[in-house]
């Protein structure tokens, strides 16, 4: 069984896969995500090629810990995927995930274009990372 994490966006999603035995994020992609039920079964695809048996979906939080729209609007996705494959889907809080995958690929020379096709997948494979270390603690 793998493990999937998501940073759920209004044009672009992130999608980090782990390994098998449940250890590091080993692949990540972007998938579209303007319309919904294309970006669900996008990652209905992805969660049968790659024996994905739990999906862990990114929480944005304030830096004071409260919820704004966004959160909710994550909440509401989360809840869709649950009812769309069946397997156990899990918030992640990813607060500064984002600003870290901007810094990191800034760290690369990742810039312009090339950043903005990316940022979403690292900032996945950082919410999936987060959780792997967690849960294997």
């Amino acid at each position: 069984m793998r493990i999937m994490g998501i940073d759920y966006g209004d044009a672009r999603t992130g999608v980090a896969i782990s390994d098998l035995l449940c250890t590091i994020a080993g692949s990540a992609t972007v998938i579209p995500s303007r319309n919904e039920e294309k970006a669900l079964a996008d990652i209905l695809r992805l969660v049968n090629e790659n024996q994905v048996g739990q999906i862990v979906v990114g929480l944005p939080k304030n830096m004071d810990g409260t919820e704004g729209p966004r959160a909710q609007l994550c909440r509401d996705f989360a809840q869709r995927l649950r009812e769309k494959t069946g397997l156990p889907v899990e918030l992640w809080d990813e607060r500064r995930t984002t600003v870290e995958a901007h810094n990191i690929l800034s760290q690369h020379n990742y810039h312009g274009k090339k950043r903005k096709n990316t940022v979403d997948a690292v900032a996945a494979t950082l919410i999936l990372e987060g959780y792997l270390a967690y849960r294997n603690r």
